[in-house]
């Protein structure tokens, strides 16, 4: 096969939906009730585009997505720019009823300029933020920007049936604003990076012409296009780590400090699954929570910690423990946030510890209302892909700290580092 070419297996499915399966895709892992699950959510990248979802495995080489199609029409608008005219024809005769069939996909900008879009996202919603790992915090604002000039190089994946939550780019800009100034004072301070100014030029032209497109205006957005219209004497000097360094730190929240006592009858470590709650709350760390049992006369009491994510809210956010002892019914415990920790303790009542001097005890934190659920990979399954993301984003900041020149414009080369990576190298030695 050519290289730049992908061998597809283009197919309807029993409901209509037509699967593109590119390459080896996503992996199976394991069959629950018989429905084949490709790994843990935070292993995929994903976008929702026009008429279909578009999906990457993260953890291997980036490459053409696989897709499941279930708007045929309005999918043949970016199929075609994808995929390639073979997939494009292969999904219409698909879409008529005929049988399934491998062709060639041809590797195209739009491809790859969607698979740095989709782990954009991914890394919005999973980068795995850790003082104990020693993996640092993405700016969101930053990040935010470039996903919005991603959105508008790969506009021709969206349209405009308001469905596709990924089609954000105006709303990426507005809320994102205050990044603004910040990367144009970084872009005028590269005049001797050659490589780095033209990764920086390339999406604040972007955001321009997204912004323009969209009609917004503003103070912030006219001082872009004056800068991009004339750059100006180049800035002496802009350490990124300093222009988007967060403000703020660890706020004192109303939270109950635990008070010690009583007798310890068993302690340690809890699950920490990203799955179970949003991004920005507890640190990504594997031992990030952990847990107390203590005996307090007849009494029996769980104190339960986990490590805070420096961008966690003091307040108003009901993030709790469940807790299951020997294999019981969970009990859930309120977390309120204290300095750098999530910490809250509750009696355990009716007491299931009776008689038992070490009970088993299972703990994880988690938020009501955006918890999916146990997913149906075991926990095995669940922890290797962890070790494998965090894995991943260490080879990711390794590059970001000593970025190539690239002969691909980055916004086709996953590979390249986001701009929210290389900032956040400047401020690591922290972590």
């Amino acid at each position: 096969m050519a290289p730049g070419h992908v061998d597809v297996h283009v197919a309807r499915g029993p409901d209509g939906t037509i699967r593109i399966a590119a390459g080896p895709g996503p992996r199976p892992i394991e069959v629950h009730d018989g429905v084949v699950h490709v790994g843990p959510d935070f292993t995929r990248a994903v976008l929702d585009v026009a008429g279909a979802v578009l999906t990457w495995p993260v953890l291997d080489a980036p490459g053409l997505p696989w897709a499941e199609v279930h708007d045929v029409g309005r999918a043949q608008q970016w199929v075609w720019a994808l995929y390639g005219e073979r997939v494009a024809a292969a999904v219409h005769d698909s879409a008529a009823g005929r049988g399934g069939v491998r062709v060639t996909a041809e590797a195209t900008a739009l491809a790859g300029a969607a698979a740095r879009l989709g782990l954009g996202h991914w890394a919005a919603r999973w980068w795995p933020a850790s003082y104990q790992d020693g993996i640092p915090v993405l700016e969101p604002s930053l990040l935010g920007l470039e996903l919005a000039a991603l959105t508008h190089r790969c506009q021709q994946l969206f349209d405009d049936e308001g469905d596709q939550p990924d089609d954000c780019a105006a709303e990426l800009i507005e809320e994102h604003l205050a990044a603004l100034d910040p990367l144009i004072q970084w872009w005028r301070a590269t005049a001797g990076s050659v490589d780095m100014a033209r990764r920086l030029e390339t999406v604040l032209r972007l955001i321009d012409d997204a912004a323009d497109n969209a009609g917004l205006d503003g103070p912030a957005l006219r001082h872009l296009r004056s800068s991009l219209e004339g750059r100006g004497p180049a800035a002496a000097s802009a350490d990124p780590g300093a222009l988007f360094a967060r403000r703020g730190g660890y706020a004192l929240a109303a939270g109950e400090p635990l008070v010690t006592g009583g007798r310890v009858i068993a302690r340690g470590s809890g699950i920490n699954d990203w799955r179970r709650y949003p991004p920005g709350l507890v640190d990504a760390a594997e031992s990030a929570v952990s847990w107390t049992a203590r005996a307090l006369g007849a009494r029996r009491r769980i104190e339960v910690e986990a490590l805070a994510d420096p961008a966690a809210p003091a307040t108003g956010t009901p993030l709790v423990a469940e807790v299951h002892v020997n294999g019981g019914a969970p009990h859930r415990v309120s977390l309120a946030r204290r300095d750098d920790l999530w910490t809250g303790h509750s009696d355990l009542s009716p007491d299931p510890q009776a008689g038992v001097s070490a009970p088993r005890i299972e703990v994880g934190v988690l938020l009501p209302g955006f918890d999916p659920g146990p997913g149906a990979p075991g926990d095995a399954d669940v922890r290797a892909g962890r070790d494998a993301v965090r894995a991943l984003v260490r080879r990711r900041l390794a590059v970001a700290r000593r970025p190539p020149a690239y002969d691909t414009p980055p916004h086709d080369n996953c590979s390249a580092p986001f701009l929210a990576e290389t900032a956040a190298t400047a401020t690591d030695e922290d972590y």
